[in-house]
C-alpha cells in the first residue's frame, strides 16, 4: 500500500482502530442516524486543524530503526466514559469491559460482536474508540469519503461499506514494511478502561452470549483477588456455521467436529494445557451459575484467553507481527504469581478454522524473530520479579 502522509478513518496506513466496550453493550458511536448531525460536527473538530488533535507519542524499537506511534486516545468517547464517576471498582455496572484491536479490513467483524452483545443503538452510549498510526502520519478524513460517510444512516449501511475494505490493509501484511503492533494496541485499549476486570480478545473472536451478566453475578459474590485470572477456553468454528451462544450449543458442535480447540492444527500445544476434555465433560445446566471449575499452572507455550483484573501486567510492546505476543504476557502472569482459574461455562470462539497456508508469507520469519525476542524477555523477568520462584 502506498504510504501517504495522512492516517485516515477509511484509509488508515497503520489501521490500528481499537474498540473498548462494555462486553454486554457495544455500539459504533458515530454511525447512529439520530446522532448524524452531531457526529458530523465532531469529526470536523477531530480532523480539523492539527492543533486540535488530542494525541500522545510513544517510541518503540523496530529492527535497527526507531519508530514512533501517534496515539489518538478517545477519538470517539462514549457517553458511559464521559459520565463515569469515581467510586469502588466493583460498583455496577463498571465491572467488566471488553478490549479489542483491528485494522480497518477486519472491522466488519464488529457487526457479529454487536449482534452477540446487544444491539446497534447502544454504541454511542458504551463504546470508546482509539486510533494508532505511525508518528509521521496524521489523522484526517479524506474529502472523497466525507459525504459518503456522513450519509450512512444505520448500522447495516455502515457494515456494508466496511465489507468493501475487508481485503485491504490486512493486519500482518500491511504494505510498506509496517509491523502490526498488536501488543501496543492491546495496551492502548486496556488503558482506556476503568472497569475492575477486562477481557482482551481479537476482533474476529466472540464470547458466549450471557458472559457479561453471569460474570458480574459471580464476581459480586466473592472478594476481589488481584492475582487471579479467569480462563475462557478458546475454540474455532467452521466459517459456515452459526456461532454458538451457550456451552450446550458449543459442545454439540464440538462433538461432530464443527468446532475444535483454537489453533488445533497450527499449534496444538498453545492451547492444550486448557484441558479441553475436562472442560467439555463438565455438565452445566442452562440456569447454573458461572463458577470456577478447576485451576491450572501455566506451562510454555500456553496462551490462554482470560478475564483479568485491570492491574494485570501490560503486554510487552516489543512484540509485533506474528508470534509470542500473547504467550509472553501469559508467561509474565505466571512469574508474577497469578493463578489461572478455568470457568465452567464461559468460552470464546474464533470464526473459521486456522489452517496452514492461509497466513501471510513472512509468518515463519516473524515467528523465528520473536522466538529470539522471547528468550530475552524471559531473562528480563528474572530481574523484574527477583523474589519469584516461578520461571517460564
Amino acid at each position: 500500500m502506498h504510504l501517504s502522509k495522512k492516517c485516515s478513518v477509511f484509509k488508515v496506513v497503520l489501521s490500528a482502530l481499537l474498540i473498548v466496550a462494555l462486553l454486554q453493550l457495544i455500539y459504533l458511536s458515530f454511525l447512529s442516524k439520530f446522532h448524524g448531525k452531531q457526529q458530523r460536527y465532531r469529526y470536523s473538530e477531530l480532523f480539523g486543524a492539527p492543533r486540535q488533535k488530542p494525541c500522545s507519542m510513544r517510541k518503540r524499537t523496530e529492527g535497527a530503526a526507531e519508530r514512533q506511534y501517534r496515539i489518538y486516545k478517545n477519538l470517539i468517547k462514549s457517553d458511559f466514559t464521559t459520565n463515569l464517576k469515581p467510586g469502588s471498582p466493583l460498583d455496577n455496572p463498571n465491572i467488566l469491559s471488553l478490549a479489542t484491536h483491528t485494522t480497518l479490513n477486519n472491522l466488519h467483524h464488529l457487526d457479529s460482536l454487536l449482534e452477540r452483545c446487544f444491539f446497534c443503538p447502544k454504541i454511542q452510549e458504551f463504546v470508546d474508540f482509539h486510533l494508532v498510526c505511525l508518528s509521521g502520519e496524521m489523522a484526517s478524513f479524506p474529502e472523497q469519503d466525507r459525504e459518503h460517510f456522513v450519509g450512512l444512516e444505520d448500522c447495516s449501511s455502515v457494515f456494508k461499506r466496511l465489507e468493501t475494505h475487508r481485503d485491504k490493509f490486512k493486519n500482518y501484511a500491511i504494505h510498506g514494511n509496517i509491523s502490526y503492533p498488536n501488543n501496543l494496541l492491546r495496551n492502548v485499549a486496556r488503558g482506556g478502561i476503568e472497569s475492575a476486570y477486562i477481557l482482551v480478545i481479537d476482533i474476529d473472536m466472540m464470547p458466549n452470549a450471557d458472559l457479561h451478566q453471569q460474570f458480574v453475578a459471580m464476581i459480586m459474590k466473592q472478594e476481589l483477588v488481584r492475582s487471579e485470572v479467569f480462563v475462557l477456553p478458546a475454540f474455532e468454528i467452521r466459517h459456515d456455521r452459526k456461532m454458538p451462544a451457550t456451552k450446550q450449543e458449543l459442545v454439540q458442535l464440538y462433538q461432530v467436529g464443527e468446532v475444535r480447540p483454537f489453533y488445533e492444527e497450527l499449534c496444538p500445544r498453545c492451547q492444550a494445557p486448557t484441558n479441553y476434555s475436562q472442560w467439555v465433560n463438565i455438565h452445566v445446566r442452562g440456569s447454573a451459575p458461572l463458577e470456577v471449575s478447576y485451576m491450572l499452572t501455566w506451562v510454555d507455550p500456553w496462551e490462554p484467553f482470560y478475564i483479568g483484573p485491570r492491574t494485570t501486567p501490560l503486554y510487552d510492546e516489543n512484540f509485533k507481527q506474528y508470534g509470542f505476543n500473547r504467550i509472553s504476557q501469559a508467561c509474565e502472569l505466571h512469574v508474577a504469581g497469578y493463578r489461572f482459574s478455568v470457568l465452567n461455562s464461559a468460552f470464546v470462539v474464533h470464526r473459521g478454522f486456522k489452517i496452514q497456508g492461509e497466513f501471510h508469507a513472512k509468518k515463519d520469519e516473524e515467528n523465528k524473530h520473536n522466538r529470539v525476542l522471547f528468550r530475552s524477555f524471559k531473562e528480563g523477568l528474572k530481574t523484574k520479579y527477583p523474589s519469584s520462584t516461578r520461571r517460564c
